[in-house]
């Protein structure tokens, strides 16, 4: 019954269609005839015919999407040639090593031999001539968790036949006629590339100006050689870099405005005695006290704090991959962030600023802190940083030492699945406040390779942003930490266009965690000791409770129990999240000093 009801539907079927077969098997696309029913039709056609004496009809080829629209004859040509077993292989490719890679420098470096006298190097003498157009190391690992290097590009280039060896036991480098063909073509593609060598600035002593009343720094007068008064002469940098060429660095230039012409009969000697009495901290210090530092009377150079190091076994590697870049960093112990900047005072005008300096500058070189300062962070030190407080403590004293331009670079570390997962909200709420609250710049690098060549573009960049104006030194014979950064920001506010800085003897007096600490930073750091207070915490518990004595003496008038832990949380509990002190937080405090 079932086969009848099949049968049927598929003579329905042909019944209704109006195309014309030829072959049974074409009618597979009708509904209700399958393959089987269309091979018993295909038997039954053939019995047919072979009854009759008819020929049997050759069942079509599937013609590819190639052949369709086209003649009989010629698609027919087209299928057989399809069919063949004998495929057309894929042209290859020509191998392009990407750029600043490691198999880049060495088929450059190589590129630069005789190849009339098929010249081959050792290793020693490639990796010295490759390493200047490679990023990465050839001989350290770039991860210190890891142990290759750019190096192991050698292997790439060796099977893909491009370069060849020779010699034993040492082993010399040489091109094949495939990898002169890269090389080559590298020459041509960088043929019209404009690399400009960075010459160092050479200046003349930029002359001395007055303006406003500020005391201007002359060179100190040689034998009995009095100074005069030159007249304003601008020296174009050589070595400022082009537009575009640091745009993705976050530094925030100061726009130059115009100065006021100098008086007719203004004096260039050297600064008053009479005013270096005088508290530079105090609320009626001025623009007119500072020192004006000229263009031209210092050179910008970047200091490296001397416990940044690559590893325990590595000390010198970023000093020296700084020097393979162009700069020659200072090495030295800094009381705060990890890079900064100083303007390096030409001796001849060095004498002139003993009313900027704290005891003696290192080296009997007089220094002066610039407006930016880099704190850079492994991804693993920050997350026990923000574990254990340090992290808040940090910002803290950045924000105290009144350095306009904070720039925080975390450097990428491989940790563990767990640990990211762990604390990586922790993470992400961290960089989003130092980017909206603490108004910091973050830098994100994905190895130490990338945070060296950041810190030589900003080195760059600083040195042609600043060599070209004066800077406003600001003069301390004795000073208060927080009365500095207020000063510095009152300047700016009422002098945008000007750049201001201290010298590094203030800047390290200032900053320093044990000397020179007032009773009030000692009462903000027995505050801070508290897990999770925080220096802004810290700070509006000492508006309350202005020392230690009235905190104590403000916990023993409260009673035991409920109203002592909540004491500082009744204050605080409705003051901006980041200065709020919860009920928990309130008890652990009570705790402590109650």
């Amino acid at each position: 019954m079932r086969q009848r009801n099949e049968t049927a539907k598929a003579y329905q079927s042909i019944k209704a269609c109006p195309l014309a077969f030829s072959h049974p098997s074409e009618a597979q696309q009708l509904n209700g005839l399958g393959p089987k029913l269309c091979d018993r039709l295909t038997e039954k056609l053939k019995q047919h015919c072979e009854q009759n004496g008819l020929p049997m009809p050759k069942k079509k080829r599937k013609r590819n999407r190639t052949s369709e629209g086209l003649p009989l004859d010629t698609a027919e040509a087209v299928e057989a040639e399809q069919s063949s077993p004998v495929r057309r292989k894929r042209k290859t490719q020509p191998y392009v090593p990407k750029y600043k890679s490691g198999a880049y420098g060495l088929i450059v470096a190589l590129g630069s031999l005789d190849r009339e006298s098929n010249q081959a190097i050792p290793k020693p003498d490639l990796i010295e001539l490759a390493q200047p157009h490679c990023d990465a190391s050839y001989t350290v690992p770039s991860d210190p968790t890891k142990f290759f290097t750019a190096w192991k590009s050698m292997q790439t280039l060796e099977s893909k036949e491009l370069v060849c060896t020779k010699g034993h036991p040492t082993k010399r480098y040489y091109l094949s006629d495939e990898g002169w063909e890269v090389a080559e073509g590298i020459q041509a593609s960088a043929g019209g590339r404009v690399v400009a060598a960075n010459k160092p600035n050479q200046r003349k002593s930029a002359p001395t100006r007055g303006l406003d009343g500020s005391k201007s720094v002359t060179p100190e007068p040689r034998k009995k050689q009095s100074a005069s008064a030159a007249p304003p002469q601008h020296t174009q940098l050589s070595g400022a870099p082009a537009h575009g060429a640091f745009d993705h660095l976050e530094v925030l230039s100061i726009s130059e405005n115009d100065w006021p012409e100098p008086e007719p009969e203004m004096s260039f000697g050297r600064p008053r005695s009479g005013n270096l009495g005088q508290r530079p901290t105090s609320s009626s210090s001025s623009v007119q006290d500072t020192i004006i530092l000229p263009a031209g009377s210092f050179e910008v150079k970047m200091v490296l704090d001397m416990r940044e190091v690559r590893t325990t076994t590595d000390r010198d590697y970023i000093s020296g991959e700084l020097k393979k870049q162009g700069i020659a960093p200072i090495i030295r112990s800094l009381p705060l962030g990890d890079v900064l900047w100083v303007a390096e005072v030409n001796p001849l005008y060095a004498n002139s600023l003993k009313a900027a300096i704290v005891g003696e500058e290192a080296g009997d070189k007089v220094e002066i802190v610039l407006e930016h300062i880099l704190e850079r962070k492994r991804l693993d030190d920050l997350i026990s940083s923000i574990k254990d407080g340090r992290f808040h403590e940090q910002k803290f004293r950045l924000h105290r030492s009144g350095i306009k331009n904070v720039t925080y670079l975390i450097e990428e570390y491989s940790i563990s699945s767990e640990r990211s997962e762990k604390y990586g909200d922790a993470l992400e709420s961290a960089v989003a406040s130092m980017q909206v609250v603490d108004n910091f710049f973050v830098k994100q690098t994905s190895k130490l390779d990338d945070t060296i060549r950041y810190l030589a573009r900003m080195t760059k960049t600083l040195k042609g942003l600043y060599e070209s104006k004066d800077i406003n030194v600001i003069p301390a014979q004795s000073f208060e930490a927080e009365a500095v950064s207020l000063l510095l920001e009152r300047f700016r506010k009422t002098s945008p266009g000007r750049a201001f800085g201290m010298t590094f003897s203030v800047f390290s007096a200032m900053c320093d965690k044990s000397e020179s600490m007032t009773l009030r930073d000692v009462y903000l750091r027995m505050l801070m000791c508290t897990r999770g207070v925080t220096g802004e915490k810290a700070i509006e518990i000492q508006k309350i409770w202005p020392t230690p004595r009235a905190l104590a003496e403000a916990f023993e008038g409260q009673e035991k129990g409920t109203a002592r832990d909540a004491m500082i949380s009744d204050r605080l509990g409705s003051t901006i999240p980041r200065k709020k002190v919860g009920k928990a937080l309130s008890t652990k405090i009570a705790e402590i000093w109650g």
